[in-house]
């Protein structure tokens, strides 16, 4: 029998044929009539994953594979039109307001520090045309100061970022998401009221200010990845189908909120500018309009922020319920040392593969932003307007908007998924750079300019459709509930020491140069995605949390289920023989077992509380489970039938919830 650590695992978890010949449809389980066999196979093969005959989808045929998914994906399509089709019936509006409730509010955080924080970008050139002493001459300013706001603003979201993770794994998720809004909030009230003696002091003011607000956007990144995924997994016993088919989109949902983000800001920076500036977007800018525009422009999601914290403290209560589950499950209060320290040993080379992959992303993604002024600068030389800059990164947020949609609707499809995304992202930056990097000037300042616009916008479409939303979704699917949060915002400070680095470095080297430095990051992203990370694409979440309790236990040889599975392993585990132990018939076995275990836990507590004439809460078995473990009590498998097989050799159109009532 199962130990208890590993009770709380969710039945619907994917199983393979037997490896060994057999076939886990004829498994030898123990005497059951015909509900029986549907409820189990409902519980442990939900038909989103197995087929008919109970094979589980990645160990089919290529071809009948893709015939498989592709039905899988339709009819959920189609079930999810007739459920938006039903709202509109009921109400118009309704799918606006479901869309706002499961995508806009869970990444009201990014979509606030996405604002925020490429806002600083958009208004360093109206400071600098404007304030030219302080900001361009560096006369009245030190110029050290002024540089120092790309760094100490990257530097205060790595101090979230690790800050804030392992806060988020020792106090839990939701004291974590009201942290960061709260930052927010107040580095916002700061950044709006900035101000000193001197100009000098105004900008000393301004970066730390800055700072300050980095380190609850930084701390927005494992919390929101980490919350949304672990809601999305659901609090029952059972693996919801939602988990399975689209947790993915549901975290790049919040994610590309950040996309929004930028897009608000600039527009909202534009009416701001035509508002204070008599209604032109032209030089010169008097002092008054350029403090109007940039106060403002923060004073605006200090609303926001203000909001989000009294959301997050009184409607997100439940948001560390599955890291409350885990601690309570391995007999963990405080912050679970022992998972992090096995987590680097167990799981190293994937930590490799989040922060490196992170790391070459952002030194794409933040030299892209660094690169965009010559950008600008080839499409309209002679331009002094920042009118002409915000339109034309208008229309770059536009395609990027593009790749986080595109990469939200694809990054759960098993066809191609989480590794591939980020595979071909990488490469199609890596190419989109190298292309000017055999003749500069013929694309910046020839007749190629027009092709040098289109790679630029095709960069800023991979990057999307690419590493930047897988790596935000990877960093904590792979990797084990009590310590997620930390891996999370430790791959993500990675890579915002690669945006450090293209801060850094682009000041000493030329523009022709970069062309010829950056591309070899996307290379090298590839290939360690390549041999070191993972695709969970259609895994359920909860069998990898299975998979680490057996770790956990000292019993990793006994593990035999679909987490160890070739599909979801990394190249690097596949050659170390990982997956070795992957057997569907054994598996099955042990989780009809460790489904008996929770069953006869429940039964022993429901009587213990007849015994002291408590009120004894109604359990949520079905009828059939517990009508077939209370005949087999005290035995194990011993079969004579199949559990999973009705008389008439389909499985076809089970509820996976009609396992539990």
């Amino acid at each position: 029998m199962a130990d208890s650590s590993m009770r709380d695992y969710g039945y619907a978890a994917p199983h393979g044929p037997n490896m060994g010949g057999g076939h886990v449809a004829t498994a030898d389980i123990g005497d059951m009539n015909q509900a029986e066999s549907i409820v189990f196979r409902s519980l442990l093969l939900p038909d989103d994953s197995y087929d008919e005959n109970g094979t589980y989808w990645a160990d089919m045929p290529i071809g009948k594979r893709a015939r498989f998914i592709s039905k899988v994906d339709n009819a959920e399509a189609k079930r999810e039109l007739k459920s938006i089709g039903q709202m509109m019936k009921a109400d118009p509006l309704s799918p606006i307001s479901f869309y706002f409730r499961n995508m806009v509010i869970p990444g009201a955080g990014l979509l606030l520090e996405g604002y925020v924080l490429f806002s600083i970008g958009n208004v360093k050139p109206l400071l600098a045309a404007a304030f030219t002493d302080c900001w361009k001459n560096y006369t009245t300013c030190d110029e050290t100061w002024t540089q120092a706001i790309e760094y100490l603003e990257i530097i205060g979201i790595i101090v979230g970022q690790i800050l804030v993770g392992i806060i988020g794994d020792w106090l839990g998720r939701r004291f974590g998401l009201i942290q960061d809004a709260m930052i927010m909030f107040i580095g916002l009230l700061m950044l709006t009221s900035a101000w000193g003696v001197t100009m000098n002091g105004w900008v000393i003011c301004y970066v730390w200010s800055l700072f300050f607000y980095g380190i609850g956007v930084g701390g927005e990144y494992p919390m929101t990845a980490t919350s949304g995924m672990e809601n999305a997994v659901g609090a029952g016993k059972i693996s919801t189908r939602e988990d399975r088919l689209h947790r993915g989109r549901k975290v790049t949902s919040a994610f590309l909120m950040q996309g929004w983000g930028q897009f608000f800001n600039q527009v909202i920076l534009i009416l701001l500018l035509l508002i204070f500036h008599s209604g032109s977007g032209n030089p010169p800018y008097s002092k008054v309009s350029v403090q109007w525009t940039y106060r403002v422009s923060f004073a605006i999601p200090a609303v926001g922020t203000l909001w989000l914290v009294y959301y997050r403290t009184y409607k997100m209560r439940s948001a560390s319920k599955q890291l409350q589950k885990a601690k309570k499950k391995q007999h963990v209060t405080g912050y679970d040392v022992q998972s992090l320290t096995m987590t680097f040993s167990y799981f190293g080379p994937r930590v490799i593969a989040t922060a490196f992959a992170w790391f070459a992303n952002d030194v794409f993604f933040y030299g892209n932003k660094l690169f965009q002024s010559e950008f600008i600068d080839a499409l309209t030389p002679n331009n002094s307007s920042v009118m002409v800059s915000w339109l034309w990164n208008l229309v770059n947020v536009g395609v990027s908007l593009c790749g986080y949609y595109l990469a939200s609707f694809l990054i759960d499809n098993k066809l191609y998924g989480r590794k591939w995304m980020q595979i071909v992202g990488f490469i199609g930056c890596f190419i989109c750079f190298t292309i000017p990097a055999f003749d500069f000037q013929y694309y910046a300042e020839g007749p190629g300019v027009h092709k040098f616009m289109a790679m630029y916008f095709l960069s800023s479409f991979f990057n999307q459709f690419g590493p930047n939303s897988v790596t935000f979704l990877v960093a904590a699917e792979v990797f084990p509930t009590p310590i997620r949060a930390t891996a999370h915002g430790f791959s993500a400070a990675c890579g915002k020491l690669g945006a450090l680095l293209a801060a850094v470095l682009y000041n000493y080297i030329d523009v022709p140069t970069r062309f010829l430095v950056v591309p070899w990051f996307g290379l090298a992203g590839a290939l360690v995605t390549y041999i070191f990370l993972p695709d969970t694409t259609g895994l359920d979440l909860k069998e990898q949390e299975r998979r680490w309790a057996y770790i956990r236990d000292g019993r990793e040889d006994e593990y035999h289920g679909v987490a160890i599975h070739p599909k979801h392993l990394s190249l690097w585990e596949r050659m170390r023989g990982v997956g070795k132990n992957y057997n569907a018939e054994e598996d099955y076995k042990q989780r009809v077992e460790e489904m008996r275990a929770d069953w006869e836990a429940a039964m022993a507590h429901r009587a213990a509380e007849k015994e002291n004439a408590r009120e004894v809460d109604e359990d949520d078995w079905s009828s059939e489970v517990s009508t077939f473990f209370e005949r087999t009590r005290g035995k194990k498998s011993n079969g004579s039938t199949s559990p999973l097989k009705t008389p008439s050799g389909t499985m076809d159109g089970i509820d996976e919830k009609k396992g539990l009532e």
